[in-house]
Order: structure tokens, then sequence, then C-alpha cells
């Protein structure tokens, strides 16, 4: 992934991941691998969190159109290597969080996906 092209989003919004893609199986042992080591570091990049999550839900049976999804996000991480949270007192601590949720957004089996931010002050911390 050296010499690939950097891209400016973790995941594709144009097109939906789904279990039955109609693309061939990939290399198991490879995705889980880079999917683990993706998990560790969301927990200090959350702008991959909720990409690290869909691609987590395809570790059982991962197909080409997930593994060039998975592509797509290491390309971004590649891009956004020098990034980072700064944290900065800019009054009076405040603790705001905001939350959302697909109402059976997954195509597969219409479960639904749901996230929360939060920030303290102006700083992300969750």
């Amino acid at each position: 992934m050296v010499g690939s092209k950097d891209v400016s989003a973790p995941l594709s919004t144009s097109h939906s991941l789904q279990l039955q893609d109609g693309t061939t199986p990939t290399d198991c042992s490879q995705f889980h691998s880079i999917i683990g080591s993706l998990q560790y570091l969301s927990f200090t990049c959350p702008d991959i969190c909720f990409a690290v999550n869909k691609l987590s839900q395809f570790m059982h049976k991962p197909s080409q159109n997930h593994w060039t999804a998975t592509k797509c996000l290491l390309r971004y991480l590649k891009q956004t290597i020098f990034h980072g949270i700064q944290i900065s007192k800019t009054g009076a601590p405040a603790l705001n969080t905001f939350s959302n949720a697909d109402w059976a957004g997954n195509l597969d089996d219409r479960s639904s996906t749901s996230a929360y931010i939060c920030f303290l002050e102006d700083t992300l911390i969750s």
C-alpha cells in the first residue's frame, strides 16, 4: 500500500456493503488480521470507527468488495497519518453528546446501526 493513492473518506458513501454481493470470497486470514488491527487503532482514531465497525460485520465471510473497502480504509489512513486530536481549554467544562441511528439500514438482515459522539468543550473524546 506504499505507492497507493490517497482517498478523502474512510468508506465509500456511494456503495453499500452487503454479505451476499456476488463477488468472489477473499483470504479470510489477511482480512481478519487487518480488521483486528484496525479495531485497536479505532480507539485513537475516531474518524474510522464507523468504517471498522461496518467491515467487522463481514468477518465470517469476506468478499472481494469487502477487501476493496478495507484497502480504501488503509489508503485513508495513509493520508491522515499525521492528523490528531488537539485538546484545549476554551472555557467552563461542558460535555455534549450526540447520537444517531439508521433504522433497518443493513440490507442483509434489516438490522439497525447506532452511534454516538461525545465532546468535552470543543474536543472529541469518544
